[in-house]
């Protein structure tokens, strides 16, 4: 089951007044496809859409208004329901009762109070989508015309979530891509269930990401180690050649056998490891001792070579 079959599932748990049945009805018929004076027709693909619509129809309706339904099979092997009301009688009937005019709008007089999110719901349930959050966080109404998508962006906006648009081939898109706000426009609709897995998912990839964000961290450190350490050991295998360890102060011989003898260990590493031991800092103050001795004797090979 995809997150937007569960999202559906929620909402449908919480249609359990006659208020809340008008609403979401008025959600999905405003919503559907097509709606003309002789015609109403919604498609879904959603077993759970295809589970509530007929229901909510006889319910608020009963056989006033007659419904066909059609199933169509997909190649992919889902199935596109089709629900028909032609009957130019009950299509004025719920045109009437609805207060939609010829250009379908959202009217205010069909959401009595408290039922704001649940028609909503019913807008979801026909024509929202919402991603795998473990992909992406975004969360989209398709509107059948541009009407009724800056009617919804209205609602929206009220309860306090700020969609954007956009233009698709044959309708128009409100969305959101805000995790916070998706979450909150969840639990409007009244799918909290949805919204607390949607958190589980965002917490497991914040610590994910931080995780990674740390190896990456990590890894770069040991690189750093690594090259500080090879130009270390260059520098004294410069010094070898020349005169040889035997002419350094002991505290940099020493330092200078536990390099050759270590090469990928860390400054911190080489200092607990000396004789005497010293900090970070200290170590690094004697390889730059031996980085100069080194320089000096590379600027005269230089000068050799000159000659």
């Amino acid at each position: 089951m995809s997150f937007s079959d569960n999202v559906r599932e929620c909402i449908r748990n919480t249609i359990n007044d006659q208020d809340r049945r008008f609403a979401c009805l008025y959600g999905m018929l405003l919503y559907g496809r097509t709606m003309t004076e002789e015609e109403i027709c919604l498609k879904s693909e959603s077993e759970t859409f295809h589970a509530v619509f007929p229901i909510l129809m006889k319910t608020v309706f009963g056989a006033a208004v007659p419904l066909a339904i059609e199933d169509k099979p997909r190649k992919d092997g889902s199935m596109l329901h089709i629900y028909r009301i032609r009957s130019r009688e009950a299509v004025g009937r719920i045109r009437s009762m609805f207060h939609i005019g010829e250009e379908r709008r959202i009217d205010l007089r069909n959401l009595p109070m408290n039922s704001t999110g649940i028609f909503l719901g019913g807008v979801f349930l026909i024509c929202g989508t919402i991603t795998d959050p473990e992909k992406d966080y975004h969360l989209e109404f398709t509107a059948p015309t541009e009407a009724l998508c800056n009617d919804l962006c209205d609602i929206l906006l009220s309860v306090g979530v700020h969609p954007n648009v956009t233009k698709r081939q044959y309708a128009y898109a409100a969305y959101l891509k805000n995790s916070e706000e998706i979450g909150d426009l969840l639990t409007f609709m009244g799918a909290q269930k949805a919204t607390l897995d949607l958190i589980d998912i965002k917490i497991d990839k914040e610590v994910k990401n931080r995780v990674n964000r740390l190896n990456n961290c990590d890894m770069a450190n040991i690189d750093k180690v690594i090259s500080a350490a090879a130009r270390q050991q260059a520098d004294i295998e410069v010094i070898v050649r020349h005169d040889g360890l035997g002419k350094l102060t002991p505290e940099l011989r020493e330092l200078a056998e536990l390099r050759l003898d270590n090469p990928h260990l860390s400054l911190q590493d080489i200092g607990e490891m000396l004789e005497k031991p010293i900090g970070r800092s200290g170590v690094n103050h004697r390889f730059r001792k031996l980085s100069a001795i080194a320089a000096q004797y590379r600027e005269e090979e230089c000068h050799g070579q000159g000659k």
